[in-house]
């Protein structure tokens, strides 16, 4: 009976939704810019020749906009209707803006036609809460299902589950995703319960704990059993809002470390806050994003990825915001000279990733290379080295590049003269998600051949 009345009031939503589906798709495409999850897939799935699309573990063709934002994945909302209002958000009922719904065969036809004209390789698909969170987590659900099975896609999906929907959909949908994410919106539940009272910390773990226990058995059955169906390969992630709220970046880095610890994330994404709505709990409308901030979270929680760095290396209750100035490496460098320089002939592999300029591919080819014969300078360029960092922290058989001090002061102002790149131009310009109607010539006619307001 309950499935009855749910499917007679998802009939009835779409129903009463007149729009075509241009028109649905300008508005849910451009609701889920503030979405971040341009990620690689992180799964392998070659065509089987029958079916529609691939995937692959080194990652998704990836297409770039001229700002250098991400745009492979078509990303969208299910609908940007929802019953929550979240003070950050522009979709929150309160909020008198167009509203719209897809259904599941519109998004799968959405799909399909931009995947036929290489336009993405993926999905990307979130969602307001429409009614409740078990009926959107049944509307995703269904979506994928039909995709996967009815329209035979076998490219990447990413699909957002929604804290509070019936733990049986969210196991369900997992065995049709690739990867799977929880947001954790905010990066304390103080900062929840000041901006999101409908939201609760418990609601958001309890499903990123189910899918993090999903993958972990599917694993041990794919193990034991070679056709057994694959549950998130890819594995799940999150996103935190970053500067809505007064937090350090200590505890943000924090709350990051902890979700890498126990719930075995593969990423965590830094969403930078922009100023969409007026309150009084929030910054001003107008003030400039902390994209600076964004990119330091970022830089810092590569390093604890990759470079074995712990948070509390990087900061602490007394430090507890990176350096504007300095990317993390170079700033944790300075303030640790007491271990440098570094012998690169002798140097292990944990340490040579200290260095700054030394990424993880120029470590490993520094430990192989210097099994041949003893490494000079003009070997490391050779070896993706960034000398002009590395130069003030290293040494080759004893002798630095040049001669130089190793002086905090001395050292920070010729890494300042570098000018280091950022993700952003010098006038602060932010950048943004290219929607799907920058262009003019991506219309209906292109992906249809024909008016589709009637389908």
């Amino acid at each position: 009976m309950q499935q009855e009345i749910a499917s007679a009031e998802k009939i009835q939503t779409f129903t009463n939704n007149k729009m075509g589906i241009m028109e649905k798709l300008e508005i849910l495409s451009c609701a889920a810019k503030y979405d971040v999850a341009c990620t690689s897939s992180g799964v392998d799935r070659k065509g089987n020749g029958k079916d529609m699309g691939g995937c692959l573990a080194a990652g998704i063709c990836h297409s770039f906009s001229s700002d250098g934002r991400c745009i492979s994945l078509l990303k969208i909302l299910m609908s940007n209707e929802c019953i929550f209002d979240c003070k950050y958000c522009i979709n929150r009922r309160s909020n008198d803006l167009p509203r719209a719904t897809f259904t599941p065969d519109e998004i799968c036809e959405l799909t399909m036609n931009f995947y036929r004209r290489n336009y993405i390789e993926g999905l990307f698909l979130s969602s307001g809460i429409v009614n409740n969170p078990s009926y959107t987590m049944e509307l995703i659900y269904e979506t994928l299902y039909k995709l996967r099975t009815v329209y035979r896609f076998r490219g990447y999906v990413h699909v957002k589950g929604i804290p509070g929907a019936d733990a049986r959909l969210i196991q369900q949908t997992g065995y049709f995703a690739d990867r799977m994410s929880v947001n954790l919106e905010l990066p304390t539940a103080e900062g929840l319960h000041r901006l999101a009272p409908n939201k609760h910390r418990k609601n958001i773990l309890t499903p990123m704990r189910q899918i993090q226990n999903g993958i972990t058995q599917g694993k041990q059955e794919l193990a034991l059993y070679r056709n057994a169906p694959s549950f998130v390969p890819a594995g799940q992630s999150t996103q935190m809002i970053i500067g809505a709220t007064p937090e350090s970046d200590y505890q943000i880095m924090a709350v990051a470390q902890g979700l890498y610890d126990n719930f075995n994330l593969k990423r965590v994404f830094y969403s930078a806050y922009v100023g969409i709505n007026e309150d009084k709990e929030l910054p001003a409308v107008g003030q400039a994003a902390p994209l600076l901030r964004e990119h330091r979270l970022y830089q810092a929680d590569w390093l604890m990825r990759y470079y074995h760095f712990r948070i509390e290396e990087l900061l602490n209750e007394k430090r507890p915001n990176f350096n504007v100035l300095l990317d993390p490496k170079c700033d944790w460098a300075l303030q640790h000279l007491d271990q440098f320089p570094v012998e690169i002939n002798k140097a292990d592999y944990h340490t040579l990733l200290r260095v700054p300029g030394i990424g993880v591919k120029s470590a490993k080819r520094i430990c192989n290379a210097r099994r041949s014969g003893i490494l000079h300078f003009e070997d490391l360029k050779k070896l993706g080295v960034v000398l002009k960092r590395a130069l003030y922290f290293i040494t080759c058989s004893g002798k630095m590049m040049y001669k130089t001090k190793l002086e905090e002061d001395y050292i920070t102002r010729n890494l300042l003269s570098m000018h280091e790149k950022l993700p952003f131009d010098r006038d602060g310009m932010t950048y943004r998600q290219l929607t799907l109607f920058d262009d003019n010539q991506n219309n209906a006619e292109l992906l249809f051949g024909t008016d589709n307001s009637n389908q």
